[in-house]
């Protein structure tokens, strides 16, 4: 497929329920599987910053931002938004350091979703929505998330949330260039969208991956606890 394919969702090992690494993010761009990948970590722009500097600008600095009212994703960012701001206050934040906004999972109330009537305060200042989420199988609004974009004249975007090397690669959007923070919105809006089923693996990963790395922390607890007594 001619053009350049984008992911602007997916978790490193920083997210609590992520695996992905710096040797799979540069997988994904020598693979020539994807072209840009924006790390969206919940509530943290660290790894994503570090793998900016290390891989170069085909990285794009996301954070999965959790807030009062559901999850907000800026992209182009420059440091660590904190969480449980209002949504008005994320916004604010994102468009401080020159972010854009895009909104994940939207109306899905099983991954923090924003709600329509929360979404519709901060209609203005929304960039890009999914319209397309790759783990989306539980619940699938695709079709709200449609309605809504047209309706507020916002821009969809498909994107994998992939959390593990399972299931990336299979949801994205193919643009005519470059993207880059100026012109991110309007390659957007002429996009074409991939969709495909990632597996049911993938879709579990998230869960997997937050109770190996609970059940490794009590691992360690244990043995720190063990030698105390000791």
């Amino acid at each position: 497929m001619a053009g350049f394919k984008v992911d602007l969702h997916n978790h490193s090992l920083a997210s609590p329920d992520g695996a992905l690494t710096e040797n799979d993010y540069r997988h994904m761009l020598n693979s020539g599987h994807l072209d840009y990948i924006a790390i969206t970590d919940h509530n943290t722009a660290e790894f994503a910053l570090e793998m900016r500097k290390k891989i170069g600008p085909r990285i794009i600095v996301g954070e999965e931002i959790r807030t009062t009212k559901g999850e907000i994703i800026g992209l182009y960012l420059k440091q660590t938004i904190p969480k449980l701001m209002s949504p008005q206050d994320t916004v604010t934040a994102i468009r401080e350091q020159g972010g854009l906004v895009c909104i994940p999972h939207p109306f899905e109330d099983v991954r923090r979703g924003m709600s329509q009537s929360d979404l519709d305060t901060i209609a203005e200042a929304v960039d890009l929505i999914e319209v397309h989420n790759g783990r989306a199988f539980f619940q699938n609004k695709s079709r709200q998330a449609y309605e809504w974009a047209a309706k507020h004249k916002v821009v969809g975007v498909a994107n994998s949330d992939s959390h593990a090397m399972s299931g990336w690669g299979q949801t994205y959007s193919v643009v005519a260039s470059e993207p880059n923070r100026d012109n991110l919105v309007s390659l957007m809006a002429e996009a074409t969208l991939q969709v495909g089923f990632p597996g049911f693996r993938a879709i579990l990963y998230p869960k997997y991956n937050r109770f190996k790395k609970y059940a490794a922390k009590r691992t360690t607890w244990s043995g720190r606890s063990g030698k105390d007594k000791a």
